[in-house]
């Protein structure tokens, strides 16, 4: 591991801070040069729905610049699934939704965000409400989920695994925050999604791949500021925060190649990664 970091890395981030890091990228040669003129074009992701899954978006934060939706998730025991959707502008219960959504927003900043909001004040939430909202994404126009959250229980695996099967059925691209410990971290361990854990350095311009996963995508993550509430920003560490920053570049792809699916952006993005073989 890189000196200075052992104490401080969250789990499955470990095959991107390595001594010879995670190796070559998966190369694909294809007829045309992949470039990031070609890959991501203008750059503003104009026109992607991009849905943070998460404690709510601050709209008013400076470095969030709106939110175009908002859906929260809530308890009612008087509904036959224990849960309702509330539609119209909520807050932000902790902090974490909008520090994602304005990395999002910095990479890609004419996304049109929308707050899902499903975790509570102490960013706590059922594994239930989770998997509405996932679902309530698909079904409503989103472009890219990001989940920097997940469940460790079993119980879950399987409804997951299929919500990010109807994820890429409708061409939905679903990027998901691997667990900063060393237990099951669903969805993000399945392969049908974006798996991502921090990378070296600060840079939210490089992304890394790891052909070996779990965590098949490496970002900045540690020690990062992000925006959190009252306009504020903070310095942090967590797989969270790299999670939107593959979102971001994602969502510069898919605005400039629409309908794109799952794996061919998987295939764009591994050849601008920054461990991608030059030749």
């Amino acid at each position: 591991m890189t000196a200075g970091h052992d104490s401080i890395l969250p789990a499955w981030s470990e095959p991107f801070h390595a001594a010879d890091g995670p190796g070559d990228a998966k190369y694909l040669r294809l007829p045309g040069a992949v470039d990031r003129n070609w890959a991501y074009g203008d750059g503003t992701g104009r026109g992607v729905r991009v849905a943070i899954v998460d404690s709510g978006v601050d709209a008013d934060h400076p470095l969030v610049g709106g939110v175009a939706e908002y859906v929260a998730i809530e308890r009612d025991d008087r509904t036959d699934t224990g849960l309702r959707l509330d539609h119209g502008p909520h807050a932000d219960l902790y902090g974490h939704g909008t520090a994602c959504a304005a990395i999002v927003r910095e990479l890609a900043p004419e996304v049109e965000l929308v707050s899902v909001r499903v975790l509570g004040e102490n960013l706590k939430g059922s594994a239930g409400a989770f998997a509405e909202g996932v679902e309530w994404c698909i079904n409503h126009g989103i472009d890219i989920i990001n989940l920097s959250m997940s469940t460790a229980s079993d119980r879950w695996a399987e409804p997951f695994w299929e919500l990010v099967d109807m994820a890429n059925y409708h061409h939905v691209l679903l990027v998901a925050a691997m667990n900063n410990e060393p237990r099951r971290t669903i969805p993000s361990e399945f392969a049908g999604v974006f798996s991502v854990a921090c990378a070296p350095g600060t840079d939210r311009e490089r992304v890394w791949s790891n052909p070996r996963g779990p965590a098949e995508w490496g970002a900045a993550g540690i020690d990062v500021d992000v925006a959190w509430l009252g306009g504020a920003t903070i310095r942090t560490t967590g797989n969270s925060f790299a999670a939107p920053v593959v979102t971001g570049h994602l969502a510069r792809i898919r605005a400039t190649h629409p309908g794109i699916t799952n794996w061919q952006a998987k295939t764009v993005l591994g050849q601008l990664a920054a461990n991608a073989p030059s030749t």
